[in-house]
């Protein structure tokens, strides 16, 4: 507890930094699996090469995208962009399965009936088609914040890692502490951000909470 004490600036730092790089990429990649995904389903021929390619993207190893990335990208080597890009092109490989799922769950009789009473596209995607995805598509988010979260730790071998920059220092200097800190400060991370997940999940689909039963009164 000392040693927390006297870093906890230091640890501050690196848990904003390690949520900023675990976050971001989450959010843009479901911002790109969105639109893959209503793609696919209305182009059917489409679905399994996507998620195929989503499969052959999430095998490429962490380390050797991370040190490639700043050659393509042209951007310098402790760019914290390498590590946003890399997370976020996991991120769409493991959602767009969900996305294309989540979508092709909707009922074809609900999305008749909203044609029928005059939905637009556009209109009946974001009232009807993701709001009934929702479940599936936040299984697969929930997937991807917690890989972000491990993943980011892996950056610190190129200067850049959040809390996995605590592992770097445990390491080197063959102190146990700051690696036992990193690592629970990266699993309470994982389970607040799931825990935040799943209640923005319930808020946004009040129609799929469980009602008690109401027992009637015994006389």
């Amino acid at each position: 507890m000392t040693w927390i004490g006297d870093n906890w600036p230091m640890i501050w730092d690196q848990l904003r930094e390690h949520l900023y790089l675990a976050l971001i990429p989450m959010v843009l990649g479901l911002v790109i699996s969105l639109p893959l995904g209503y793609v696919a389903t209305r182009f059917s021929w489409l679905a399994n090469p996507l998620v195929a390619l989503g499969g052959v993207l999430y095998s490429l190893p962490s380390i050797a995208l991370f040190i490639v990335l700043p050659a393509v990208l042209g951007t310098g080597i402790l760019s914290p962009v390498n590590i946003i890009v890399a997370l976020t092109i996991y991120a769409v490989s493991l959602l767009i399965r969900n996305v294309i799922d989540g979508l092709r769950s909707v009922p074809e009789d609900v999305l008749q009936a909203a044609v029928s009473v005059g939905y637009g596209t556009l209109r009946r995607v974001l009232t009807i088609d993701l709001p009934i995805a929702i479940p599936v598509i936040f299984a697969g988010l929930r997937v991807v914040t917690v890989a972000n979260i491990s993943m980011v730790s892996v950056g610190a071998i190129i200067g850049i890692g959040g809390l996995g920059e605590l592992f770097t220092l445990g390491f080197q200097g063959g102190f146990l502490t700051p690696i036992v800190v990193g690592i629970i400060f990266s699993l309470a991370l994982a389970l607040i951000c799931d825990v935040l997940l799943v209640g923005l999940q319930r808020l946004l689909t009040p129609w799929a909470r469980a009602v008690a039963p109401v027992k009637e009164a015994t006389v």
